[in-house]
């Protein structure tokens, strides 16, 4: 379907590629593996072969070399095939982006290629029952001891660490904040350590990534576990934050595209009283309004990557705008494909309206749309703080 996103030579061989692999495996793949609570190995794997997971990743750990721009490329088509993949975000773009930016040689070196190839993932932890947005306030406390730290608290919604073999943990450090003022840092913790323990959440979302409660009872690393530099997680997490945001556009951007796809096409076959439906202006002018919305959304989160890319000053506007237009336009899309096929768009055999939680929760995470709103209105237009 034509659109205004204008591939390079690269970009359209990262597009094709992408679209093989999905091709052979299916939205109904994706699906059942999400109903079943299965997971999407052989998926996984295949696109860790063939260079896809860490196109954004340093040569030198075994990545692609390239930028968030490509990454937008591989996680919006696979979005597009009905795959919106969370892990995609959380391991390769946001952990991976991090450690590139702050982990030591050897933790680079270490964890990187896996990432890189698709044969290691970690975990985000940053989010707490009672710190959502607020990242100042998390509670989740890292205390020396000896030569490395005891980590106590209690992590939410914690997408896909079943997966995962580590968790990159954001913790109070004990020993450098205040009452006044808290300081972060930032540990890869192995998910098999003494101590931390995982529930899962259950939702309304069908995705082979689910979300989990993660408890740290007296959880004991060694020095080898801190990435960067201790009381500096807060500005060293924003290393990963804005990727996350741009992706998450790049999400939606594909879901938008999925949408508009199965909605024209049964609005062009669907005829009642002789007609196809999609002859009725009634039915064609929200499908091609959503689809030009979701063709903008595409546009913004693009000019997020290459913001982010060139190191632009601008990008954590750029990445925001992107997420909160892409996610809106996403759901309006999804919303009015429904709608196209009428009951038809309730059935599994159809596999929209088991979209529409996933693409929800984009409205809401990674960053709410209130906070993206906050952040524009104080950031971008100058006016006086709201909290």
């Amino acid at each position: 379907m034509p659109g205004l996103i204008q591939d390079n030579d690269e970009h359209a061989a990262i597009r094709e590629s992408v679209a093989k692999i999905a091709d052979r495996y299916g939205s109904a793949y994706f699906l059942e593996r999400g109903r079943t609570d299965g997971h999407i190995d052989e998926l996984w794997d295949e696109l860790g072969a063939a260079g896809l997971l860490g196109v954004h990743l340093p040569e030198e750990y075994g990545g692609g070399g390239g930028g968030m721009a490509d990454a937008v490329v591989v996680v919006e088509e696979l979005a597009a095939h009905g795959m919106p993949m969370l892990i995609w975000v959380i391991s390769p773009a946001i952990v991976g982006s991090i450690l590139a930016a702050h982990a030591s040689e050897e933790m680079k070196k270490y964890w990187l290629p896996g990432i890189a190839d698709g044969s290691r993932k970690i975990a985000f932890g940053l989010t707490e029952p009672d710190a959502g947005s607020n990242s100042h306030q998390v509670t989740t406390t890292a205390r020396k001891d000896g030569e490395g730290w005891v980590i106590s608290g209690q992590k939410y919604y914690i997408s896909a660490i079943d997966q995962c073999e580590a968790v990159l943990i954001i913790a109070r450090d004990a020993d450098l904040s205040t009452p006044e003022k808290s300081r972060l840092s930032m540990f890869v913790v192995p998910t098999d350590t003494p101590g931390l323990g995982l529930q899962q959440i259950e939702t309304s979302i069908v995705s082979p990534d689910k979300q989990f409660t993660v408890f740290l009872d007296e959880v004991r690393v060694g020095p080898e576990s801190l990435v960067g530099q201790t009381g500096s997680g807060l500005r060293q997490v924003f290393d990963g934050l804005n990727p996350e945001r741009i992706l998450v556009g790049a999400i939606c951007g594909g879901v938008g595209r999925y949408a508009i796809e199965k909605a024209a096409e049964y609005a062009k076959q669907r005829a009642v009283w002789s007609v196809p439906i999609g002859a009725h202006q009634g039915v064609a002018h929200p499908i091609a309004q959503a689809h030009m919305e979701v063709e903008v959304s595409r546009l913004a989160t693009m000019h997020s990557a290459r913001e982010f890319d060139a190191g632009s000053v601008g990008t954590a506007e750029a990445a925001n705008i992107a997420k909160f237009v892409a996610s809106e336009a996403a759901l309006r899309a999804l919303d009015q494909a429904i709608q196209t096929h009428g009951g038809n768009g309730l059935s599994k055999e159809y596999g929209l309206s088991e979209l529409w939680f996933v693409t929800r929760l984009m409205r809401t995470a990674p960053v709410s749309r209130e906070m993206v709103l906050n952040f524009v209105a104080q950031t971008s237009l100058g006016l006086p703080r709201s909290y």
